[in-house]
C-alpha cells in the first residue's frame, strides 16, 4: 500500500488549546455510561444527581488511578521526564488502573451516601462496560493498543473491517491486529449479556457486577496477548508456562502473541490479573451463595440509611414492580400514626 493514512489526533483547536480525539471519546464514553445508569436508577427512584455527582468524581479518580498504575510498571521511562507523567493524550493509561481508582471512589461516596455498594455497583455495571466499548476508540485515534503484525488480507478479506480501519492498522508500513477493535465488540456483546442478566430473578445483589468483571476479564486475558505494548514483570518460569498454556486454544486458531519486551517481564500483567480477578468473582458468588449471605436480589429495593426519619413524609426508595410505575413509599404517614394510636388504647 502506497499511502498511509494517520488520522489526526487533534480534533479541533481553540487559540492555543488543541483539543484531542482521545479526550472527546473518553467524555462520550463517560456520558452514554452515565445515561445507561440514570436509566436503571429511575426504577429504583435512585435521584440522577446521585449517578451525576459519582461521575463528577469517579472520573478523574479513574484516569488518576490508570496512569498511577501505567507509570508505576513503565518508572524507567518517565523518571527522567516527570512532566511526561501528566501527558495523558499521548496515551498511556491502564484499565486496571482505571477501574481500580473509580472503585475506591464509589466505595467512599456511595457510603457517605447511605447506599450499598454492591447494590449500586451492580446499576453500574453495564454502564463501565459501554464507556470501555467507546472508549477504545482512542486508542484507535491515538494508532495505540494494536496487537502484533498480520497480513493485509487478513485483516480485508477474513475480517472485512472497512478501511479507515485497516489503513489506520497500518504503523509504518506494518498492519497489526485490531487490538481495540477486538476489545471494543467483546464488550458490546458483555452488554448485551449484563443487560439481559440483570432482568432474571435468580440474580443476587454484587453478582451483576461480578459478571462484569469475569466477561470483562476473560476477553482481557485472550487479546493481551496479541498486543505489543503490555506493562510486563518477571515472574517464575511455572507461572509464564501456565498462562502461555491457558491461551494456547488462541495459537491452534492461528493467532500469534505480540512482542513482550524482555526488558519488561516474560509474563504481561493484565493477563495474572485477568486470571486472579476470574477466580476472585467466581469463589466470591460461591461463597455467598452457600452461606446464605446472597440473600438480597437484584430487584429488591433500594433503600439509602441516610433518608431522614424525623418527617412523617421520609421516603424510601422501592424496587421496579412487574406491570406497574415504580412508586416512591412513605416510611410513616399521618394516617399509619393514627391507627398505631387506636392499637394501643
Amino acid at each position: 500500500m502506497d499511502t498511509l493514512l494517520l488520522l489526526n489526533p487533534i480534533a479541533f483547536s481553540i487559540g492555543a488549546l488543541k483539543v484531542h480525539w482521545y479526550g472527546l471519546i473518553l467524555g462520550t464514553a463517560a456520558l452514554v455510561g452515565l445515561l445507561l445508569v440514570i436509566r436503571e436508577g429511575k426504577r429504583y427512584n435512585i435521584p440522577q444527581e446521585v449517578f451525576m455527582d459519582m461521575v463528577l468524581l469517579g472520573v478523574p479518580s479513574a484516569i488518576i488511578g490508570a496512569r498511577i498504575y501505567y507509570v508505576a510498571f513503565r518508572w524507567d521511562d518517565y523518571k527522567d521526564n516527570l512532566w511526561d507523567v501528566f501527558k495523558i493524550w499521548n496515551g498511556g493509561i491502564a484499565i486496571y488502573g482505571a477501574l481500580i481508582g473509580a472503585i475506591i471512589c464509589a466505595v467512599i461516596f456511595f457510603r457517605r451516601k447511605g447506599y450499598n455498594f454492591w447494590r449500586m455497583a451492580d446499576i453500574c455495571a453495564p454502564g463501565l462496560i459501554v464507556g470501555q466499548m467507546i472508549g477504545r476508540w482512542g486508542n484507535f485515534v491515538n494508532q495505540e493498543a494494536y496487537g502484533g503484525p498480520v497480513e493485509e488480507s487478513f485483516l480485508r478479506d477474513k475480517l472485512h473491517l472497512p478501511d479507515f480501519i485497516v489503513n489506520q492498522m497500518n504503523v509504518e508500513g506494518v498492519f497489526h491486529h485490531p487490538a481495540f477493535l477486538y476489545e471494543s465488540m467483546w464488550s458490546l456483546v458483555g452488554l448485551v449479556i449484563l443487560l439481559v442478566l440483570r432482568r432474571q430473578k435468580f440474580l443476587r445483589a454484587g453478582e451483576l457486577f461480578m459478571s462484569y468483571f469475569i466477561w470483562y476479564s476473560i476477553g482481557r486475558f485472550f487479546i493481551e496477548a496479541l498486543r505489543t505494548d503490555s506493562l510486563g514483570f518477571q515472574a517464575p518460569q511455572w507461572v509464564a508456562s501456565m498462562v502461555n498454556g491457558l491461551w494456547s486454544p488462541m495459537t491452534a486458531m492461528g493467532f500469534e502473541q505480540g512482542y513482550l519486551d524482555p526488558a519488561y517481564g516474560n509474563v504481561r500483567i493484565s493477563q495474572l490479573l485477568a486470571i486472579g480477578i476470574i477466580i476472585v468473582a467466581v469463589v466470591f458468588i460461591v461463597v455467598r451463595r452457600m452461606t446464605g449471605k446472597a440473600n438480597v436480589r437484584y430487584s429488591d429495593p433500594i433503600v439509602s440509611s441516610k433518608v431522614p426519619s424525623e418527617s412523617s413524609d421520609d421516603m424510601v426508595h422501592t424496587g421496579p414492580v412487574a406491570g406497574k410505575e415504580d412508586t416512591v413509599t412513605p416510611v410513616s404517614t399521618k394516617e399509619d400514626l393514627k391507627q398505631a394510636e387506636e392499637k394501643k388504647e
